[in-house]
Parts: C-alpha cells; sequence; structure tokens
C-alpha cells in the first residue's frame, strides 16, 4: 500500500507505509492469519532465501566453508545435490541437517544419511 503525499515543491510523491503501521490497523483474525502464512513461508524456502533470512551474504557462508563466493551461487541454484554438500551448507549456518520422510500415516527420521561422530564431510 502506498500513501500520495506532497513534497514541498509541490510534487506528488509515492511513500511506502511501514509494516508495524499496517499491522496495528488489522483486525486480530487478520494478524492471525498474517502470522500463519509468514510461519507457512518460513517453513518452506529455497536455499537462497535461507541464507539471507540467516543473515549470511554468499561471502560470509563461502570462507565458513572455505570455498569459493562462486560455488556457494552454484549450490544455491542446484535442484540435485550431494546430501553432504547440503549438509555442510545448513552447518555452515549454524543448522542441522535432518531428512524426514512423510507418509500419510506418519513420518519417519532416516538416520543412514547422519554424519558419524567425530568426523566431518
Amino acid at each position: 500500500m502506498t500513501i500520495i503525499s506532497k513534497s514541498f515543491e509541490g510534487k506528488e510523491s509515492k511513500m511506502a507505509k511501514s509494516f508495524s503501521r499496517l499491522r496495528a490497523k488489522m483486525t486480530p483474525t487478520a494478524r492471525q492469519r498474517s502470522a500463519a502464512r509468514a510461519r507457512e513461508m518460513m517453513a518452506s524456502m529455497p536455499l537462497h532465501e535461507l541464507r539471507q533470512a540467516m543473515q549470511m551474504s554468499q561471502d560470509q557462508l563461502a570462507r565458513e566453508l572455505h570455498v569459493k563466493q562462486a560455488n556457494i551461487s552454484k549450490i544455491e541454484r542446484r535442484t540435485d545435490m550431494y546430501i553432504s554438500t547440503l549438509r555442510s551448507y545448513v552447518q555452515a549456518m549454524g543448522g542441522d541437517l535432518e531428512i524426514i520422510v512423510r507418509f500419510s500415516h506418519g513420518s519417519v527420521k532416516i538416520d543412514q544419511f547422519e554424519e558419524m561422530k567425530g568426523s566431518r564431510e
């Protein structure tokens, strides 16, 4: 949503409203829907958005993994990669990778790919 305001020169300009002001005007139901949608969006995102949400640049992540920034860019564009590559990427941001299989009757954590204690790929 934008606001049209007049500058001191008499020209119209558009200014964005702050989210906190918009949120304050929302009904409690709308705020609940918004919060639920935000949780849903945070539960599923591509790697580059996850890195950005963790407030890390590609350069920072590359330094942590001892690779070049271009390698991070390639990883973030891949649709297929080794589990060890994904695990290293996630660990460099301070996370742990878990692989969960979901069935209609329940979920199962696959532990076959977990790294062995004391070793790091």
